[in-house]
């Protein structure tokens, strides 16, 4: 019996969507390379940063100043994980705290002006990365993966 025999209208004998396991087997995929690139991305930024940290700076670039709390919320990690990546970033001049002067014992962190040209810098090659490896898309089609992907997240965020 071949792969075809086993599935009937998309749904394996087993009871699985193909549908579902050609998405989890695309995102693994998509996910693993994303892993290896931001690794990549983070070491251009610093070569001493972890490759979770890209997503900090992602968010304070884009957001501004936010609260550890918030940071950690956003990322989903704990407290005591995000006190841990924000101190290697203060200590490689990245990030910068001051209190928050809506509530004296909650500081607020922001990109240093040295955090904010590194970022940059490597946003935008990674930006051309995705100019070129899409060059033959369809803009149509890149605002529409942008769409979908959005969904997924929003999502997965709860």
């Amino acid at each position: 019996m071949d792969h075809d025999d086993m599935v009937q209208g998309g749904v394996d004998q087993g009871g699985v969507d193909q549908e579902f396991l050609a998405l989890e087997r695309e995102l693994t995929v998509l996910l693993r390379r994303a892993r290896a690139s931001s690794g990549e991305m983070v070491r251009e930024v610093h070569p001493d940063l972890e490759s979770s940290a890209y997503g900090l700076l992602v968010r304070l670039e884009e957001c501004g100043r936010q609260r550890a709390t918030e940071l950690a919320a956003y990322i989903g990690v704990g407290k005591a994980t995000m006190s841990r990546q924000l101190r290697a970033l203060e200590e490689l001049g990245l990030v910068a705290r001051e209190p928050d002067p809506a509530d004296g014992r909650a500081w607020l962190v922001h990109l240093t002006e040295e955090g904010r040209v590194r970022f940059r810098r490597v946003r935008g090659a990674r930006r051309a990365r995705y100019v070129r490896e899409l060059a033959n898309w369809d803009r149509k089609e890149v605002a529409e993966l942008a769409r979908l992907l959005h969904r997924l997240n929003r999502g997965v965020e709860g």
